[in-house]
């Protein structure tokens, strides 16, 4: 079994995305997901959010309600600022909405994650059942460890491995900070979204330093598609991912590859 716990969707033409480089400005369809995920053997994927819109939630239960079973939960975006559950149980299709996630990476402010108002939308998220996926910059690490540490019933996946600073002097607080997250038993890593980083011949040691501190136990895989096709084809995200897993007995190595998201998720 093989679960994409992170991959994205979009259609340009109906919703800005102010992160979006030219090479990635085209529409991304269930179809297209469909026939890679079909080519790859990848049998379930968890949808992540790419813009801060309740309303691209809200299309993301649909697409996933309407995939039969591919898409089998979806990380939305809520505003974290306030609390969550007031701003999605009416959903339809709430019952596949698995976590929710801001772009904090994209504000300004290093404390942004352990501002009061984050943590308290973050604790209402958590009691409602929800994963909080973290997609934060290295300076913004200490803040996340704040979070984590204030919601200790909350579970918490840390998208892109905080994508490593490779080849920068931003590297050793790298380093210390994911290994503070990691020591918190409630938060598990994504093995995402690494292939588009800067400095791909000092990849290896930045994973080798991801399955260290995290354990085979605690790490999920995901293609970050479409946003991999920025450096790979599909089909190449995952096999270099599964060279990266290679040395791991096979019970460790299908945990990544599928039955830690399931078990983080609360996957079907």
């Amino acid at each position: 079994m093989i679960v994409d716990a992170h991959h994205h969707l979009w259609d340009p033409a109906t919703r800005h995305h102010p992160w979006m480089v030219e090479a990635l400005r085209r529409r991304f369809t269930p179809a297209d997901l469909r026939a890679v995920t079909g080519a790859a053997g990848i049998d379930r994927t968890v949808l992540v959010q790419t813009v801060s819109d309740l309303g691209e939630t809200e299309e993301f239960l649909a697409t996933a309600a309407a995939s039969g079973g591919l898409v089998a939960g979806v990380v939305g975006w809520a505003d974290h600022t306030r609390p969550v559950p007031a701003q999605v149980d009416g959903l339809p299709h709430r019952d596949l909405l698995v976590g929710v996630r801001h772009q904090a990476e994209d504000e300004p402010d290093p404390g942004w994650p352990a501002r009061p108002d984050v943590v308290a939308g973050v604790a209402s998220a958590a009691a409602a059942g929800l994963v909080v996926d973290l997609l934060v910059r290295t300076d913004q690490l200490p803040a996340a460890v704040r979070l984590v540490d204030a919601v200790p019933r909350g579970r918490f996946v840390l998208d892109h491995g905080a994508k490593p600073p490779l080849g920068t002097d931003a590297y050793p607080a790298w380093r210390a900070g994911v290994a503070a997250l990691a020591a918190r038993p409630h938060v598990v890593c994504k093995l995402s979204g690494l292939f588009t980083l800067d400095r791909q011949d000092l990849l290896g040691p930045a994973v080798d330093h991801l399955l260290a501190v995290f354990g085979p136990r605690r790490l999920v895989f995901g293609t970050d598609w479409p946003v991999s096709t920025l450096a790979l084809d599909h089909a190449s995200v995952l096999e270099r991912t599964l060279a990266f897993l290679d040395p791991l007995p096979a019970a460790e190595r299908a945990a990544v590859l599928g039955g830690n998201a399931v078990r983080t998720y609360r996957l079907p």
